[in-house]
């Protein structure tokens, strides 16, 4: 009675799940399992000693592994880890040069101040937060302990390999989790118990990357020709996380000259928790190429075999297509750009996203959380491939013409078209265009100045307006009838695309000095996103391109603060004071305009000045943090454990 019960509790339990990795939706955790409990008291009449647990709303271990079902269910609940990807309300984009978080309070200015220290570590996100990945490198320990015991249950071979592969896969994304925000940590493949002494010395970054990289290629033999539920790990995204490991190991922050140069208050004994010690750095980068292009022979991207730049608006369709994961009803974007997904955070309609309110623009009732600052708008090239510059009198005049189609799909900026703002707030904006400026506008036969909509100085929740005068589109869906105050979102969240994988190839090939093929490929990312090709062949010039076209296009996607830690560049990046732009309208000579204002360049002469600001946020770069402290908390509870330099 016991058994055929239990399966037709997770046989229904999961009758919604097996779109699997929809965490919120296939959770059968600690609330399923709770779910389980409190059912059978609904069956007095059935032997539930099997129940009998101290808590008694829990299940003994050893009954999760009696079934294949509940053995799923533990392993189900180790991608909670995960969270909500990149998409919670506080971005990793808000400690880089390419957004500003809008609200204090948070911790982020802490970092951005370069004041991180022991006992004020400011924000630490849930998706790498020192707890908590432990607690789910425990449960991937218990899960590979328990299925590869001579005494398991768990009989039929594929499942086995299935359940096997996956919590590999997931103690290397969260280890590389940790590895690239503290340097070397504690490896631990086993179970600790309350009597052991659990009292655990780092371990080397090379020795940290091994391990990684020999779970990834478990986890690849485990699941090779598997068929894998949608969201669920894979052979490939084992692959992709070995390729991003492989190429942050052989980047200068872990070279140990190269490092010291930077760092010199690095000692001895901490060196080697933080970068190779012995071995060529040249060699890390053929592993790392090799990574990478076995990434890009067993799958393929998304028009990533054209020959010429598409034309602009065909650049950013296909750009706000990849964003969109391939899941938005907005017109003339392609659900083929799927397949540029290698691993993603999928969201249902019982347990959206929040995204849009999070970032989208207060004049929509959003709280414009992460918004785009100056550095990064100003970063985006000309349509032709040259620099944009406010030195430039017409980019001045007009500085969101003519400018990367990425841009257009990246960045909301004053006068760009966007939602249907009656929708949500209110007939005041028939125009439905973004209003970061202030304006002229004749009431009652006088001019006067109002604030645009969507400024700290607007009619409709100013407390959230930007401070930067840019919102945040990529990864908004633009869908016209989902206004995002309303309407939460479906967009997944990348953790990897092919794209990166393409361009960890691109990196390698240029430090190896194999500069043709790097620049092909370099230009098959730039062609399908309507730019010009890159022509130069030298080294030197060709990695400053690169990691241009890195920037823009990975923007927001939590690469931009550890590539410019992995390239040792950060003091003249991350710590960069912001820039924001002020933008006024003023009537032109006769003209004039009532209420409701919208942008019109036949009526209003636009200034556009850029700003640098640190009222807000007086951003300093600290050598120190190209590792992040561990918590005083963590050093206290375990004595072996050594602390970062500087802290």
């Amino acid at each position: 009675m016991k058994k055929s019960l239990v399966n037709k509790i997770f046989q229904r339990l999961n009758t919604s799940s097996q779109n699997a990795f929809v965490p919120n939706k296939i959770v059968i955790n600690t609330t399923k399992l709770l779910l389980i409990s409190s059912t059978f008291v609904l069956f007095p009449s059935c032997n539930t000693d099997f129940l009998d647990v101290n808590p008694p709303n829990q299940l003994k271990s050893e009954i999760v592994w009696e079934d294949p079902l509940t053995a799923q269910a533990f392993v189900n609940d180790i991608y909670n880890g995960f969270e909500q990807g990149g998409l919670g309300e506080q971005m990793l984009a808000s400690v880089s040069d390419e957004a500003m978080f809008t609200h204090p309070g948070r911790g982020i200015d802490i970092v951005n101040a370069g004041a991180s220290n022991a006992t004020t570590l400011g924000w630490v996100d849930n998706t790498w937060a020192w707890g908590r990945m432990y607690i789910y490198i425990r449960s991937c320990n218990e899960t590979i302990k328990q299925l590869n015991s001579e005494t398991s249950k768990i009989t039929r071979q594929d499942l086995k390999e299935k359940m096997l592969g996956e919590v590999h896969f997931l103690r290397a994304y969260y280890y590389q989790q940790l590895l690239r925000y503290y340097g070397g940590i504690p490896i631990i493949d086993k179970l600790y118990h309350k009597d052991e002494d659990m009292n655990v010395a780092r371990n080397t970054y090379e020795e940290c990357v091994n391990f990684i990289i020999k779970d990834c290629d478990e986890a690849y033999k485990l699941l090779a020709n598997k068929t894998m539920e949608k969201g669920r790990a894979t052979a490939l995204a084992a692959l992709a996380i070995k390729s991003r490991v492989l190429i942050y190991a052989a980047s200068d922050q872990h070279e140990a000259t190269k490092l010291r140069n930077k760092v010199p208050t690095i000692n001895n004994e901490v060196l080697p928790f933080l970068a190779y010690t012995s071995g060529n750095q040249l060699d890390r980068y053929r592993l790392a190429q090799a990574a990478a292009k076995a990434v890009m022979e067993a799958s393929s991207g998304y028009k990533l075999d054209l020959n010429e730049p598409v034309n602009a608006q065909e650049g950013q369709n296909n750009y706000k297509s990849i964003a969109m994961g391939g899941v938005s009803k907005a017109p003339n974007l392609d659900p083929a750009a799927s397949v540029e997904l290698i691993y993603a955070k999928y969201f249902i309609p019982e347990s959206p996203s929040d995204h849009g309110l999070y970032n989208g623009p207060n004049g929509y009732k959003n709280w414009a959380g992460n918004t785009p600052i100056g550095l990064l708008v100003d970063d985006y090239q000309m349509i032709d491939g040259t620099p944009f510059s406010w030195d430039n009198a017409l980019h001045k005049s007009n500085p969101y013409t003519n400018r990367d189609p990425r841009f257009y799909a990246t960045i909301l900026y004053d006068g760009a078209q966007w939602k249907q703002r009656n929708l949500v707030s209110g007939n005041v904006d028939p125009a439905n265009q973004i209003q970061t400026g202030t304006y002229d506008i004749l009431e009652n036969g006088n001019v006067k100045t109002i604030p645009g909509l969507d400024t700290r100085g607007g009619s409709i929740e100013s407390w959230n307006g930007s401070w930067t005068g840019y919102y945040y589109h990529k990864f908004i869906d633009p869908d016209p009838t989902r206004v995002d105050a309303n309407t939460p979102q479906l967009i997944p969240w990348p953790f990897f695309r092919y794209t990166e994988a393409v361009l960890n190839y691109i990196e390698a090939s240029i430090e190896l000095g194999e500069t043709e093929v790097a620049k092909t490929w370099l230009n098959k990312i730039r062609f399908r996103a309507g730019m010009p090709a890159i022509t130069t062949s030298d080294q030197n010039e060709l990695r400053k391109v690169y990691r241009h076209e890195r920037r823009i296009e990975m923007a927001y996607e939590e690469q931009r603060y550890h590539d410019v830690r992995r390239w040792l560049i950060a003091e003249e990046t991350l710590g960069r004071k912001v820039t924001y732009v002020k933008v006024v309208g003023k009537f032109k000579t006769g003209k004039s305009m009532t209420a409701p204002y919208h942008h019109d360049p036949s009526i209003y002469n636009y200034t556009y000045s850029n700003v640098v600001d640190n009222s807000q946020e007086n951003r300093s770069w600290n050598n120190n943090l190209y590792f992040r402290p561990f918590s005083r908390d963590e050093i206290n509870k375990n004595n072996l454990l050594k602390q970062n330099p500087g802290y």
